[in-house]
């Protein structure tokens, strides 16, 4: 197998905003894909983050000064320019696009952009008022024009008090756009992994910084995740189906894909966008779902089955519209195939990982379908509570193992819930190793 960004180079203009501090998060992941990186700073941006933070996880000298002696590389701008294969400033701020939009280049990063035939992406930050401002827009509009890429900024709280939308990407959504700008994931196929590193790394966990560093523990590993909902028609326009968003099953791809895994990811109708480098595999019935597991479940280390399925479907499925006639309509539904049962009678040595919506007793009711399903972990989410349950981006919950142990998450993003689920799912996969 091989990682993602294996070998590729990426250059990472780090211009002075605030949100520099995530471009420190976004040099690790790039790092833990594999990826060469080498950072370029503006002289504001060092005012914000010490070059020594970056140099520290990229693994190369820092260049912020235009006629600095390089500390190791001995590298012109043009040299730089002509190495790497994709270039992104994080953030971007309205002084640097305005700068490339006037065709001004009086430091190394504008030098570098301007020199360049790579492509070059731009994830702005600023204050709402700053990028809705008509002349950053404009130069938006006309880089746009000349072929460079912008990721959209959020919208959301700002670090200058207000709310609009101007706050960096997610850094996972960036990553995702280097991977396919790259072509990595499609280059490397159904083999391909991300995550891991390349020669030496930092440790998992922080850097001096405070910056969580990717861990490569799932390096080797093929992790199956199933998310979304499904759906039971019952005529040509009409199904059953539940509010399952698929972000939570989403997120825990990307994670395990961030952290060196082989993903397959097996979702049903979602409107997201499938992670980049993952083995993506749509489908739309129970049954559907139950043949894409169970036929690549004996290659998979672990299957995480978060997904929201139908238990039940129409015995009957008609095959025009079913008309309205003024009275009431009586369908009759069987049971569709338990695919969670299923895999824990085939797991073998899989770790297998459920989840469970719930509205009352839910220890006790996860603990039961523990035993019946022969599961390693249990994930249950009181569906009640607010912020826990169906197409939030927020999530609560209780992990529990097959003794009772239970484990409760409170309130928090999806994208931390995955890497707290993945832990567990490493730590389970390592105790099997030993």
């Amino acid at each position: 197998m091989i990682q993602v960004l294996e070998g590729r180079r990426v250059g990472l203009g780090v211009s002075g905003g605030i949100a520099a501090y995530k471009a420190l998060d976004l040099c690790s992941r790039l790092r833990q894909m594999g990826a060469e990186v080498q950072v370029v700073m503006t002289e504001n941006a060092t005012r914000l983050i010490a070059p020594l933070a970056f140099q520290t996880l990229s693994g190369n000298p820092v260049i912020h000064a235009m006629f600095d002696e390089p500390a190791r590389w001995n590298v012109e701008h043009i040299a730089f320019a002509q190495w790497v294969e994709v270039m992104v400033v994080a953030p971007a701020t309205a002084n640097v696009i305005g700068k490339v939009a006037a065709g001004i280049a009086d430091d190394f990063l504008t030098t570098s952009i301007m020199a360049t035939r790579a492509k070059v992406l731009f994830a702005p930050a600023m204050n709402s008022a700053m990028y809705e401002n008509p002349i950053v827009q404009s130069n938006i509009e006309r880089l746009r024009s000349l072929g460079y890429e912008f990721i959209e900024p959020e919208s959301g709280w700002l670090a200058c008090g207000e709310s609009g939308k101007g706050r960096l990407a997610p850094v996972e959504d960036i990553v995702d756009r280097i991977v396919r700008v790259l072509g990595a994931g499609a280059a490397a196929g159904g083999d391909a992994v991300a995550g891991g590193t390349k020669g030496a790394t930092a440790p998992a966990g922080t850097v001096a910084t405070g910056v969580p560093v990717v861990a490569a523990d799932l390096r080797g590993k093929t992790v199956m995740v199933t998310a979304g909902p499904t759906r039971e028609y019952f005529d040509p326009v009409r199904y059953i189906s539940n509010p399952s968003s698929g972000k939570m099953g989403f997120e825990i791809a990307r994670e395990a894909r961030d952290r060196g895994a082989r993903v397959i990811l097996v979702s049903g109708p979602v409107s997201l966008e499938p992670p980049a480098g993952v083995e993506y595999i749509p489908v739309v019935t129970t049954a559907e779902m139950r043949d894409a597991v169970i036929s690549r479940l004996e290659s998979c280390d672990a299957l995480i089955k978060s997904a929201a399925v139908c238990d039940y479907r129409p015995a009957v499925i008609h095959d025009k519209k079913i008309k309205k006639d003024g009275r009431g309509l009586d369908i009759h539904f069987e049971p569709n195939p338990d695919i969670l049962f299923e895999a824990g009678q085939r797991k073998g040595r899989t770790i297998l990982v459920g989840f469970a919506a719930e509205t009352d007793n839910l220890v006790p009711n996860a603990v039961a379908k523990i035993r019946k399903k022969n599961l390693d972990l249990i994930v249950v989410n009181d569906v009640t509570q607010q912020g826990a349950g169906f197409g939030t981006d927020t999530n609560a919950a209780k992990i529990i193992d097959p003794e009772g142990n239970v484990h409760e998450v409170s309130l928090t993003s999806k994208r931390e819930m995955a890497r707290i689920i993945v832990d567990r799912v490493a730590g389970l996969l390592k105790t099997c190793g030993e």
